[in-house]
């Protein structure tokens, strides 16, 4: 009972831990209420790319544990242990893998050319905007993260805020 509550636990973190983002519509609270940068530029290519996911050890961790107490409760006393070490080796590459594959991410590298002339490259995550060359856009940094938004258009832009 102990035992699949430890592996019920490890696992929900582990799952918990894979969900997190870079997209450019999911803001941090501590990026809430913060004055931004806004720059202007225009959209020169967009290509797709993946963002690796990470391997911060914590599905290593999560696996080798669930791996060894399903390797130990296999055979009798003698096969136990070795089931166990079996286990936990196999948990421990298999969780690795899931953790890096669960957060990988789908992103688009976007060419910029700034009012100046200048050229600039930034990668996020995929949106629900797309981008085409030509197309106006701003930058907008906060706490040293930008993003790419569509700019506003004149129409947008002329209204008063309610």
């Amino acid at each position: 009972m102990k035992s699949a509550f430890l592996a019920a636990a490890v696992a929900a973190s582990l799952l918990l831990g894979a969900c997190s983002t870079t997209s450019p519509d999911v803001i941090r609270p501590g990026d809430a209420q913060r004055l931004s940068t806004v720059q202007d530029a225009v959209v020169l290519n967009v290509r797709p790319v993946v963002v690796e996911g990470q391997q911060s050890g914590a599905g290593g961790v999560s696996g080798a544990v669930i791996g060894g107490i399903a390797g130990g409760s296999v055979g009798g006393r003698r096969d136990a242990g070795v089931a166990s070490v079996l286990g936990a080796v196999a948990g421990a590459v298999i969780g690795n893998s899931v953790e890096r594959f669960g957060t990988r991410e789908e992103a688009v590298e976007i060419l910029l050319q700034l009012p100046s002339g200048e050229r600039r490259a930034l990668v996020q995550a995929r949106a629900q905007e797309s981008f085409v060359p030509g197309e106006a856009v701003v930058l907008v940094t906060t706490g040293g993260r930008t993003r790419v938004m569509k700019a506003p258009t004149a129409a947008t832009a002329a209204q008063p805020a309610r």
